[in-house]
């Protein structure tokens, strides 16, 4: 019994240490500028995307479009796009490097939400690309 307990408090332990702290969310249905968030390196872009509850149908969507770019937030400066898709679904974007930012999201026929999430270095680790075809 106690060998149980140990390890179902280690698999706690794990899922904390490898949660993000979250810095913030944002959601909506159509286009917007996002406030300023800061975070340090890394930190990820979790994003989730579906089509409005008025839609019935499958995992595609027709005509869902969702578009996130990247802007330094005390310059203004475009720092290039994040995400362009046109499907439902979600996803995660490690960022390797801090800062003070804010979002450009337009999005078509969608509702969106996109959660910043702080994470340790050794987290960055678990995050590794889809292999694109």
């Amino acid at each position: 019994m106690r060998k149980i307990v140990m390890l179902l408090l280690l698999m706690v332990a794990v899922e904390n240490v490898a949660a993000g702290e979250l810095i913030k969310e944002f959601s909506g249905t159509g286009n917007a500028t996002t406030s300023v968030f800061t975070v340090k390196s890394p930190w990820l872009l979790d994003w989730r995307l579906s089509g409005p509850s008025w839609r019935l149908g499958g995992s595609e969507e027709k005509g869902v479009a969702l578009d996130i770019t990247l802007i330094e937030a005390h310059t203004g400066r475009y720092l290039g796009r994040v995400l362009h898709t046109k499907y439902v679904g979600n996803g995660l974007k490690l960022f390797n490097e801090g800062g003070a930012y804010q979002l450009r999201i337009s999005s078509t026929l969608a509702n969106w939400t996109v959660k910043i999430e702080q994470i340790a270095p050794e987290d960055a680790k678990l995050y590794t690309p889809k292999k694109q075809n």
